[in-house]
């Protein structure tokens, strides 16, 4: 038996800290069997961009949402109930076509910046943007005169 963790105290004791509170409070009471549909990579494009790549094979760009929620990126798809199956019969049907809802949490700064659909792939492009103030800068250090004043006792 999993015993569930009260986060409560870090919200009492500490400011600023709420986000990651709440993200800690996700991943603990997360169900176990953690969904696995649809398949998808996320992958490091440059320096500062990453794309999340989901195979929605089955699905047309009218079928997917793509959304921006509580600093994450949902990403729904629900298939429209059409007729192009009847009067067909499968002997097995491996494509999955069911609806779904899949979440990824952002980090600070991370933007998405767009969306596309292509070959059976649904591609999320997003860039990470550190404000000017957050970046790491250069403080000048400035030079004494070197002198010292002789105090008579």
């Amino acid at each position: 038996m999993r015993e569930r963790f009260d986060l409560t105290p870090l919200y009492r004791a500490s400011v600023g800290f709420d986000r990651m509170a709440d993200m800690m409070d996700r991943a603990l009471s997360a169900d176990l069997a953690a969904p696995t549909y649809p398949p998808y990579n996320i992958e490091k494009t440059g320096d500062d961009t990453y794309r999340i790549s989901i195979a929605v094979a089955g699905f047309s760009p009218d079928d997917l949402s793509v959304e921006m929620k509580d600093g994450a990126v949902v990403v729904a798809a629900s298939k429209a109930d059409t007729n192009e199956d009847e009067g067909r019969t499968f002997l097995h049907r491996g494509i999955a076509t069911r609806a779904f809802e899949r979440r990824f949490t952002l980090a600070e700064h991370i933007r998405v910046t767009g969306a596309s659909h292509e070959d059976g792939m649904l591609h999320i492009e997003l860039v990470r943007e550190i404000p000017e103030a957050l970046k790491p800068r250069r403080i000048a250090i400035e030079k004494s005169a070197g002198r010292v004043e002789k105090i008579d006792a």
